[in-house]
C-alpha cells in the first residue's frame, strides 16, 4: 500500500516538474512567436476565445439570473433588498466570473485545443514539422497557449458584465427592486481592488487551463485511445487545479 503511494506521488513529482519545464520552454519562445508569428496567435484567439462566447455569455445570463433570485429571497428577510446590486456584484467580480469561465473553457476550448494537438501527434503532423526542421513547439503549442491565456480574461470580462445584466434583469425588472439603488449599492461598495482580485484570477486559471490543454495533447499517446483520455484529463485536472488555485489566491488575497 506504501509503496504503490510512494510510486504515485513519485509520478506525479514528475509530471509536474515535467510540465513545469514545458512551461518554461513555452514562456521562452512567447516573445518570438509574437513578432514572427502573430497572425497564429489572433487566428487561436478567435479560436479559444470568439467560438466560446456564446456559452459564456448564456450562462453567465442565467447565473446571473439565479444570483439576483437567491440574493433576493435571502436579503428580503432582513428588509435590505437594495442590496442585492452588492450580492450579485461581488460573486459574479471575485469569484463566480473567473471560476465557472474557467471550467467553462476547458470544457469547450480546453478539450479542442488537447484533441487537436493530440490528433496532430497520432497523424504523425508534429513529426513531419520535426523532419522538416520546423520546431512544433513554436509553431503548434506556443500560439495555442498564448490564445487561451489572452481568450480568458476577456471571456470573464464578458461573462462578468453578463452575469450583472442577467441580475439587474431578475432583481429589477421581474422582482422590483429599485434600479437606482441596485446600481448606486454596487458602486459604492465595490473597489478596484476587488476588480483586480478577478483579473488576477482570470489570468492565472487562463495560464493553468491553456498550458494544461496544450501539455495533455503535446504528451498524448498517439492512438485515437491516448486523444480521448489526454482530452479527459484536460477537463478533470483544468477543474482541480482551478479550484484549489482560487482558494489558494483568495487566502492570499484576504
Amino acid at each position: 500500500m506504501f509503496r504503490d503511494i510512494y510510486v504515485t506521488f513519485q509520478g506525479f513529482l514528475r509530471n509536474f516538474g515535467a510540465m513545469c519545464l514545458f512551461l518554461l520552454r513555452l514562456v521562452q519562445y512567447t516573445p518570438s512567436v509574437l513578432v514572427k508569428r502573430f497572425s497564429l496567435v489572433t487566428y487561436q484567439v478567435y479560436n479559444a476565445g470568439a467560438l466560446s462566447i456564446v456559452i459564456i455569455m448564456i450562462s453567465g445570463l442565467f447565473v446571473g439570473g439565479v444570483l439576483g433570485l437567491q440574493a433576493y429571497s435571502n436579503l428580503e428577510r432582513f428588509n435590505a433588498e437594495d442590496t442585492t446590486g452588492i450580492f450579485a456584484g461581488f460573486a459574479l467580480i471575485k469569484e463566480i466570473g473567473p471560476v465557472i469561465t474557467a471550467l467553462l473553457f476547458a470544457g469547450r476550448a480546453g478539450t479542442s485545443l488537447a484533441s487537436e494537438i493530440g490528433l496532430m501527434k497520432a497523424t504523425d503532423q508534429l513529426s513531419a514539422m520535426e523532419m522538416m526542421a520546423v520546431d512544433p513547439l513554436r509553431y503548434v503549442a506556443v500560439p495555442r497557449f498564448l490564445g487561451g491565456v489572452i481568450s480568458m480574461p476577456l471571456l470573464t470580462a464578458v461573462f462578468t458584465t453578463v452575469g450583472l445584466l442577467g441580475a439587474h434583469l431578475v432583481a429589477v425588472e421581474l422582482l422590483g427592486v429599485d434600479v437606482g439603488a441596485y446600481w448606486q449599492q454596487l458602486q459604492s461598495a465595490l473597489d478596484m481592488e476587488d476588480v483586480y482580485e478577478g483579473i488576477i484570477k482570470s489570468v492565472v486559471f487562463g495560464i493553468i487551463a491553456s498550458l494544461l490543454a496544450v501539455w495533455e495533447g503535446y504528451n498524448s499517446v498517439p492512438t485515437a485511445e491516448g486523444v480521448g483520455r489526454a482530452t479527459t484529463r484536460t477537463v478533470v485536472i483544468t477543474a482541480i487545479a482551478v479550484l484549489v488555485f482560487d482558494f489558494m489566491i483568495t487566502a492570499w488575497i484576504l
